[in-house]
């Protein structure tokens, strides 16, 4: 019997659902597949993946699915939370690790099934960083749902810390620093949701970002 598999997306954070609607997990013989931005629609499932969700799960929601695993980018127990992948970059790392763990209650704190990462060069801005997130998110997917129900749990180990949920106030530039000082926060702005900005002579003025990519 097919097991259900659902992908629970945010509707205010949908910058996955693309790649993950044009992914071919080619598991059609094992898994029925849904997608939906609707959380009140997902239950009895055997499988919920809450994809870049930003809200805490409730009790009854993790009681009424078998298994609910989230994939989070840190080297948990180091740095729960929100924005993982952007708190990463502004550190100047390059090698960014990922985690999929078995929701709970407690924010990020469940056991860890699988543990991958991607890396970077320095050079990404926010889209070619998603792209490589995502090919890893999905890459791990397929990877886990591949060896279901054959899989193990092992427990954090170590010192855990918490970060809050990035605001646009985090994309303010400061004007007296230069351009390569601040070039990791132009990295992870948004154009469009979140851009950088600064404020100069009472005025805020939006500051956009994006590649040339033609040759020379």
């Amino acid at each position: 019997m097919k097991k259900n598999v659902t992908f629970l997306l945010d509707p205010s954070n949908l910058w996955m659902e693309d790649s993950l609607r044009k992914y071919k997990f080619k598991l059609s013989n094992k898994y029925n597949f849904k997608i939906t931005k609707k959380i009140k629609t997902v239950k009895f499932q055997d499988i919920v993946f809450p994809i870049c969700y930003t809200k805490i799960l409730s009790k009854n929601f993790l009681e009424i699915n078998k298994l609910v695993l989230i994939i989070h980018p840190s080297k948990l127990p180091k740095n729960r939370g929100f924005a993982g992948t952007q708190q990463e970059v502004l550190k100047n790392k390059n090698k960014i690790f990922v985690n999929m763990i078995k929701a709970e209650e407690k924010l990020d704190n469940g056991l860890i099934c699988l543990q991958d990462y991607f890396n970077l060069n320095g050079t990404e801005l926010i889209d070619e960083i998603r792209k490589k997130q995502s090919n890893t998110y999905l890459r791990m997917i397929k990877f886990f749902l591949n060896k279901y129900p054959k899989v193990s749990f092992r427990k954090q180990r170590g010192k855990g810390n918490f970060i809050s949920k990035r605001k646009p106030k985090d994309s303010e530039l400061n004007i007296n620093k230069s351009i390569k000082d601040q070039f990791n926060h132009l990295r992870i702005a948004d154009n469009d949701l979140y851009p950088s900005f600064f404020y100069y002579r009472k005025n805020k003025y939006l500051l956009k970002i994006s590649k040339d990519n033609k040759k020379n």
